[in-house]
């Protein structure tokens, strides 16, 4: 039995398939419509997914898509009386809806059908079941505790459940207004980072600050019982005002959250081509504790509600790789499972398991265990993408192919070792928002001056924000501080004292790094070009950035060739050929 499911309509479009319960493909929109974070139907996805499982539309037997219009209809009548009329506010709505009314035609349309041929059911999974559904049912726990905070969804902001087998309970909520992710959007705004999905920006800055603005900013939300958090409305536009996602060509865009009472109470919101000073520092390192403190109260009280010592966690908040470092040193429990894309995205892998174990009635028998589950392409692609270039490529590039595989993660690592810059493309494309050694951008983490030349040459992006570290799991004690094995880098740990001076690169200001374990059964390739590298320099890690340029991550081949050739990369690793740019030939013969 093939289900697909969809989050459309919102930022980080997706789709997702399984077959007989097990997880085939799962594509985020973005990457091949090539628009960050792209909302809307995701009809490209789709038809990756479905080429990924060599199945047609024909052969689908059930649609989940993970927005219910129908849930909690008088909250969002009460809510709509209370507003200030907005007409854009109620045009948008009504768009919204009739495209939600659509979905059978835009799936007939992305499949090439007639509505009438497409024969399969459709499910109206709600936002936040579909986030509980994506954290629990894929994770190696028979029973956990179950959460998901984000912005909102269906007028729902966090969810508390306890899972057990096939069955989620859900126990507590909190609504909207009142929400975590929409406290941290307001405060990314506020400090001028005013793109969708800016939020990491802060967490990266707050490191640079003291908590100075602490008592401040605490006032603005309130802890109560059952793990339930409320805002103080007058800082916030959305509590009075109707506060409106659009998106053209895919790109979504949020009005403003904070209201004037914010300025009156920080002083002034900084413009996004304003100098990031110390009290911007300052802010964003208050609200990333206010943020720590509130998450831990809900998973606390989750906690004592279900007396689990597991815990399952989804929801845009649960990107924030800080607090989740965190959480079994804060909170009594002792085991986190957190999947690759926990924000939105993930609501479609959600939504299908949610049809799977609560409509069908399955039991479970999938774990996910690694985050590999987009497009591959294989070498008769590659050499059209290498082909297709022409002369520039040949005259900008020494080429070679490696058919050998210690051959090449041997060279590639003499590459690293000699301090070049390496895009590496491997295998299936990763699902979710970090890259994780398949479309990934690799470096020396040994040389204090890489962040510099990497954000300079290549990724030309904000100074302050830090670059990750992979490491062989099982070298991961030798150099982090209470770190467990994490394949989908999602948590933050200390950098061993003794070791940050051996890993500059990347290591935070804070002598913190965003983790990625790797084993040999999750990523073969990748796992021996670590164990080659740490031959060549001693250590078991590499900088692991994602594959782009201010763009979504690379999906083809393509795309890799033309970011390699557009930035002041040295090396391009394309399954098994390797391209090195004849600068970088030139320099390493004169070093030799």
């Amino acid at each position: 039995m093939n289900i697909l499911g969809i989050n459309a309509y919102h930022g980080d479009a997706s789709a997702v398939l399984i077959a007989d319960g097990r997880l085939v493909a799962a594509v985020e929109e973005e990457r091949i419509r090539r628009v960050k974070h792209c909302a809307g139907f995701p009809s490209e996805a789709i038809r990756a997914c479905l080429a990924i499982a060599g199945i047609t539309g024909k052969e689908i037997d059930h649609f989940a898509i993970s927005r219910d219009p129908k849930a909690h209809l008088s909250r969002k009548f009460l809510y709509a009386l209370r507003s200030k009329p907005n007409v854009s506010f109620l045009w948008d709505r009504l768009r919204n809806r009739s495209k939600v009314r659509g979905v059978v035609e835009e799936v007939a349309h992305t499949l090439s059908l007639s509505p009438v041929h497409v024969r399969a059911r459709f499910h109206d999974v709600e936002h936040h079941p579909a986030h509980l559904a994506s954290a629990f049912y894929v994770s190696p726990f028979e029973e956990a505790a179950v959460c998901a905070i984000d912005g909102f969804g269906d007028f729902v902001s966090t969810s508390m459940a306890h899972g057990k087998d096939s069955t989620l309970d859900v126990h507590g909520r909190t609504y909207f207004p009142h929400s975590l992710g929409l406290l941290y959007l307001a405060f990314t705004q506020f400090l001028g980072f005013l793109s969708y999905g800016d939020e990491y920006k802060v967490m990266g800055l707050a490191p640079y600050g003291e908590p100075e603005y602490v008592e401040a900013i605490g006032k603005l939300v309130r802890l109560e019982k059952d793990g339930r958090v409320s805002l103080v409305m007058p800082y916030f536009r959305h509590g009075s005002e109707k506060v409106v996602m659009t998106w053209s060509d895919g790109a979504p865009t949020l009005d403003t959250v904070f209201t004037k009472e914010l300025e009156k109470l920080l002083g002034p919101a900084r413009k996004p081509n304003e100098e990031v000073t110390k009290r911007h520092h300052a802010i964003a390192a208050s609200l990333q504790s206010v943020f720590e403190n509130a998450a831990f109260h809900v998973l606390r009280a989750l906690h004592e509600h279900t007396g689990s010592k597991r815990l399952c966690l989804a929801g845009g908040c649960a990107m924030n790789s800080v607090a989740n470092g965190k959480i079994r040193a804060e909170t009594p429990f002792e085991d986190v499972f957190i999947q690759p894309a926990a924000a939105d995205n993930g609501t479609a892998l959600g939504a299908a398991y949610y049809v799977w174990h609560q409509v069908l009635n399955k039991p479970r028998g999938f774990v996910m265990e690694h985050g590999y589950w987009g497009t591959a392409f294989d070498d008769a692609s590659v050499l059209a993408a290498l082909h297709g270039q022409g002369g520039e490529l040949e005259r900008a590039c020494a080429a070679e192919q490696m058919r050998e595989p210690h051959a090449l993660t041997d060279w590639t690592a003499e590459k690293l070792a000699a301090g070049k810059v390496v895009g590496w493309f491997q295998g299936r494309m990763e699902w979710g928002a970090r890259a994780l050694g398949n479309r990934s951008i690799l470096a020396d983490p040994r040389r204090a001056d890489m962040r510099d030349i990497l954000n300079a040459k290549i990724k030309r992006r904000e100074s302050f924000r830090p670059f990750a570290p992979s490491i062989l799991e099982e070298r991961l004690h030798d150099y982090f501080e209470g770190a467990v094995p994490d394949p989908f880098m999602l948590q933050v740990y200390p950098v061993a004292k003794d070791k940050r001076s051996a890993l500059p690169a990347v290591t935070h200001v804070d002598g913190s790094g965003r983790v990625q374990t790797v084993n040999r059964e999750q990523n073969p390739i990748y796992h021996r070009l670590l164990e080659a590298f740490e031959k060549r320099s001693g250590v078991p890690v590499l900088l692991n950035t994602s594959f782009n340029e201010n763009e979504p991550i690379v999906h083809e081949p393509h795309q890799a060739i033309d970011c390699f050739l557009r930035t002041d990369m040295d090396v391009l690793v394309l399954g098994s050929h390797v391209l090195e740019k004849r600068a970088a030939v030139a320099e390493t013969r004169q070093a030799s």
